[in-house]
């Protein structure tokens, strides 16, 4: 069954704003001269500045550690810092900028993946950076304005279940790898690291931008599954495109046999 043009829930709005970001940042990787060939899958050993760890600064944290780099933010407001930590946003949150160098430069040589907030105002952790010569391979600025400017095509496809989260989502996103097959590496790193990083921020929810052929593949996978109790819970899938949104429920009429 479908029903168009849905109001999209602030959990997807998130995880739509950071897969956004991310595309950003990998475009934003390939203008400086970062392959994957030169970083190996992702951007390991590169250092990304988010600035103010506010909206768009969370959804660019979480972006920098699904492609990999290592991801310096800052927030002087209490309950922002305990609510990145909550949330799993930031790895670590220091006093100073020392201290966050330190953690950052190791993580970089060995080309790991770490987010760090120092627990100061935006404005003198920048001061701070300058005055040591940091200097970050990308800026807040110039991903969100990439991210702001480009004009992206493409379907994006989300799929959810309502229980047993573990045991079918892992199978979903499996179809979803095969659908995938000639989609860039990109993509196909965002499936397979954003639920770690998305965490509970995503609400148990997939997200994937790709072309209209993958969104078809797709469907009609989840359709067998489901009709032949593959999958034996009920799956949603959201397909949105510049037209608008629907959504697919698939609900097998087979019932599981107990074991």
């Amino acid at each position: 069954m479908t029903a168009p043009r849905l109001n999209l829930a602030p959990a997807f709005g998130f995880m739509t704003e950071v897969e956004r970001t991310y595309d950003a940042i990998i475009s934003c990787s390939a203008d400086a001269g970062v392959s994957e060939a030169a970083t190996g899958p992702g951007l390991g050993g590169r250092l990304l500045y988010a600035g103010e760890l506010d909206d768009a600064g969370r959804a660019l944290v979480v972006a920098g550690n699904i492609a990999g780099a290592a991801t310096l933010a800052a927030a002087s407001d209490p309950s922002t810092q305990k609510q990145a930590i909550r949330d799993g946003v930031v790895d670590f949150l220091v006093t100073a900028l020392d201290e966050a160098l330190r953690i950052l430069k190791n993580e970089i040589r060995k080309g790991g993946t770490v987010a760090v907030c120092v627990a100061a105002p935006p404005e003198a952790v920048e001061s701070e950076m300058i005055g040591r010569g940091v200097a970050p391979n990308l800026l807040r600025d110039a991903v969100l304005r990439n991210r702001n400017s480009s004009a992206r095509g493409g379907v994006s496809v989300s799929w959810r279940v309502a229980t047993a989260l573990a045991q079918w989502l892992p199978r979903l996103d499996a179809i979803a790898a095969d659908c995938l097959s000639g989609e860039a590496a990109s993509a196909r790193r965002w499936l397979r690291l954003a639920p770690r990083y998305l965490g509970r921020l995503a609400h148990g929810e997939r997200l994937v931008v790709a072309d209209a052929d993958f969104a078809r593949r797709f469907l009609e996978r989840v359709r067998h599954q489901v009709e032949v109790a593959h999958i034996a819970v009920p799956v949603t899938v959201r397909v949105c495109d510049a037209a608008g949104c629907e959504e697919h429920l698939f609900a097998s009429a087979i019932q599981p046999v107990a074991g």
